[in-house]
């Protein structure tokens, strides 16, 4: 009966930390706090220095629980990620991942040995768990806060924080080994393993990635079991992987990212369940690692860890982000950003459990050292993130709300999902024509009535729509529908018939419009401005955005597409046209066609 008993005190107080915790996130977001330091912090009270008083001292629990934990975390990471947010920030982001992560545990080292009185090789090896950022930590905090980054600089730190876990597991177990037997020279083997890390880790996550999408498209499974087969295959590859010799880490976010950016039935859903678990990770990854902390033990390393965690924030971390963004383009202020960014989080008190398992004679000195590194970073950047971005102006000058939305997956095929809005008051009338070609209206709920989307008409403030929509382009649909001020995706396009009055998509899309052409067409300004010599590719600016010709149906404009996007290279002329190479060369073409008649 003791046994018993003993089970049912333990479940309680399981739930009363992931009751408090997430009880906790609603008090911490509401006055600015970093909420994954308050899981921490809970962790903490609830432990053997604290007033729940729970020794709990299970690294191996800890690892194992951390490392489901940070696989289904990468995995929902990659989920949400487009790939075409990704262009040019690739290289940038893995460069900071590998150089970046052996140069910053090196300047760690140079630091470290000295502070604490440490060999060569155990100086690294706090370099190398401190190295890893916790990026997806700090997209967290920033989006949390109504933040919007630009789509470079976020693909930069979110791919770091995916990819340059595999250089520090690597390096962090390699020189666990190295102290253990005393062996020696291991620079070529660091090459070398972290080389076949990452190769393997994305053989291993593209693989998974499009066995699970033709898994999922081709058996029907019951819609409750679809997200918890995600789950579990997301830990499936992680442990397969690292099995393997290879990245686990890389291979849930690589598998999640395939997954993301393919029509895949019953997405909606496994969405939404990745929002709740992946929430559930955090809360029980941190509070279990604060459970892990005595600290009375680390106050006589106070000081000298703080230092330490300064020398990082202050010196290492700026170094190592000015050297590898060097070449690719960023401007001062973004490099500035990303070196604040560099959170310390989960993943370095989950490597310090590595020299714990190993037994390592200055273990306990290794893990005191992570979390007063981790505690000063999330106090620090936690707290002054959005600040930060403001202040440097990389993102909105406002919070920015999330549109509401609701998805609902069509049995049967994958190709469209069911997605309703409410329209908010601010927008002006939504004419059918002003949405893109390619999101279908189904049926209007005004008033309580429900209503055809024909019925309906003009959309109108507290509406609420359901269009059919693939589900690739949800989220350029979600900027129909916002009323605050957007940072728009380079590759946004929204196509539409050339009938559409340029008021009306002005005052929808936030642009300025010339007073004298707010009540004419899109059709009439074009052949007002080109003298009735309309060919594709001809484009009308509109402040940050321009409009270009699609398709010419007798001598009229029949298809347009709204860009949020500057071509390079790109001149205005006459009357404020812009032309594509393309179209150039059309009307070269019919120039020469014309002299030759």
């Amino acid at each position: 009966m003791d046994a018993v008993v003993l089970s049912n005190a333990v479940l309680l107080i399981c739930a009363m930390l992931v009751v408090a915790g997430t009880v906790s996130s609603l008090v911490a977001a509401r006055f600015g706090a970093p909420i994954l330091l308050v899981f921490l912090m809970i962790g903490v009270f609830a432990g053997e220095d604290g007033p729940g008083g729970i020794h709990f001292s299970d690294f191996w629990a800890t690892y194992m629980v951390g490392s489901a934990a940070l696989a289904v975390i990468l995995f929902d990471g990659g989920l949400r990620t487009r790939l075409s947010s990704m262009r040019g920030a690739v290289a940038p982001a893995l460069l900071l991942s590998t150089v970046g992560v052996l140069a910053t545990a090196a300047l760690v080292a140079l630091v470290a040995v000295p502070l604490f009185d440490l060999t060569i090789p155990q100086g690294l090896l706090i370099g190398a768990i401190v190295a890893s950022t916790d990026a997806a930590a700090v997209l967290f905090l920033v989006r949390a806060q109504g933040l919007k980054l630009g789509r470079r600089l976020d693909a930069v730190i979110e791919i770091e924080s995916a990819t340059n876990d595999p250089a520090a597991v690597f390096l962090t177990v390699l020189l666990v080994e190295l102290i253990s037997t005393g062996s020696g020279d291991f620079g070529w083997a660091m090459v070398t393993g972290v080389l076949r890390e990452m190769s393997v880790g994305a053989v291993m996550g593209v693989m998974g990635g499009f066995a699970l999408a033709a898994f999922l498209n081709r058996v029907d499974l019951p819609v409750g079991l679809q997200p918890v087969l995600v789950v579990a295959w997301a830990v499936l590859v992680f442990a397969l992987t690292a099995l393997v010799h290879g990245s686990g880490f890389l291979a849930v976010y690589l598998a999640g990212l395939i997954l993301g950016n393919r029509p895949v039935r019953g997405i909606a859903g496994i969405t939404s369940f990745h929002d709740a678990i992946t929430w559930l990770c955090q809360i029980v990854m941190f509070t279990m690692l604060g459970l892990l902390l005595t600290p009375h033990s680390m106050l006589s390393m106070l000081p000298a860890g703080i230092a330490l965690a300064a020398f990082l924030i202050f010196v290492a971390r700026p170094a190592v982000v000015f050297a590898c963004l060097a070449f690719f383009g960023f401007s001062k202020r973004e490099k500035l950003f990303v070196s604040w960014a560099g959170l310390r989080g989960a993943v370095s008190i989950f490597l310090a459990t590595i020299p714990m398992l190993a037994q390592l004679p200055l273990a306990p000195l290794y893990f005191n050292i992570a979390f007063i590194v981790v505690f000063v970073s999330l106090v620090l950047h936690g707290t002054s993130l959005a600040f930060a971005a403001r202040r440097l102006d990389v993102a909105l000058a406002e919070p920015m709300r999330e549109p509401q939305r609701f998805e609902i997956d069509l049995p049967g095929q994958s190709e469209h999902e069911l997605v309703g809005y409410p329209v908010p008051a601010d927008l002006p009338p939504i004419t059918p024509s002003l949405l893109p070609d390619w999101a279908r209206p189904v049926l209007v709920v005004r008033e309580g009535k429900i209503l055809s989307a024909a019925d309906a008409g003009a959309l109108v403030s507290r509406d609420y729509v359901y269009l059919l929509v693939p589900p690739k382009r949800v989220q350029q649909l979600d900027r129909v529908f916002m009323t605050e001020p957007q940072v728009w995706a380079e590759d946004a396009a929204f196509p539409f018939t050339g009938d559409v009055r340029v008021g009306d998509v002005a005052d929808l899309y936030g642009l300025p419009a010339p007073a004298g052409e707010r009540q004419m067409t899109l059709s009439d300004v074009f052949a007002d401005r080109a003298g009735d010599r309309v060919l594709p590719g001809m484009r009308i600016a509109f402040g940050h955005a321009f409009i270009e010709v699609r398709t010419v149906e007798a001598g009229r404009v029949g298809q347009v597409a709204l860009r949020f996007e500057q071509a390079a290279g790109e001149e205005e002329e006459g009357g404020g046209m812009r032309w594509t190479t393309r179209a150039r060369r059309l009307l070269s073409h019919v120039a020469s066609r014309v002299v030759g008649g």
